[in-house]
């Protein structure tokens, strides 16, 4: 056989190989499938999203500068909007809607996703907006991982949008609250800024496999 006929039947080979590799990885619980990151996606953004409006409703009662009041009825207003087009989302995708059925997580813990908060805490600070600030940032930064990982692994055009939207929008909101925590604190939040697009991608060394089931 020439050496370019042997070369040929072993990319061939290869090939099959790769697929066959493919195959029995998507079998596999612990590869995840665009599919199933959307599914990850909607479902644990809708109970952050309910975690954002409880916090701001809090900060609509006890909130101290206006600018605070104002940014809580936003957050009410915008995420309760998104919680209805991810349950949208869920319905068409999935059939039912969200609880219906279990997609697993995203490869991130309570603290990466900013939702091991203390609402008690909250709403006993003293004083309220420095500490609404600090940790909403939180809850703002979880919500853009999530995004990104919606952006970079999930496959459905209408939550990658609203991924691509909510990142854009909460980045602008940490900014805006850093700046006001400095203006009236004298010091950024300790609770940082926007996350670094360097931050370690939980699915990255798991095949998409950290998203657990």
């Amino acid at each position: 056989m020439s050496g370019s006929k042997l070369i040929a039947v072993v990319g061939v080979g290869i090939v099959v190989v790769l697929g066959l590799v493919f195959v029995i990885s998507n079998d596999d619980d612990e590869t995840m499938s665009g599919k199933d990151v959307d599914g990850a996606f909607v479902s644990q953004m809708v109970p952050h999203h309910e975690g954002a409006i409880e916090m701001a409703e809090i900060a609509k009662e006890n909130g101290e500068h206006p600018e605070i009041i104002q940014l809580a009825n936003e957050i009410v207003r915008t995420q309760s909007a998104e919680i209805e087009d991810l349950n949208g989302m869920h319905e068409r995708i999935f059939g039912g809607p969200v609880g219906s059925e279990d997609h697993g997580d995203m490869g991130m813990d309570e603290s990466m996703m900013g939702m091991d908060m203390d609402m008690g805490e909250l709403e006993t600070a003293k004083p309220f907006d420095r500490e609404f600030i600090d940790q909403m940032i939180v809850h703002h930064q979880g919500a853009i991982r999530m995004a990104r990982m919606e952006l970079r692994y999930g496959e459905d055009q209408e939550a990658k949008d609203l991924a691509t939207a909510i990142v854009d929008a909460q980045a602008a909101e940490i900014e805006q609250m850093n700046s006001w925590r400095q203006e009236w604190y004298g010091a950024p939040s300790p609770s940082g800024g926007v996350p670094s697009l360097d931050e370690m991608d939980p699915m990255e060394d798991h095949d998409m496999g950290g998203m657990n089931h």
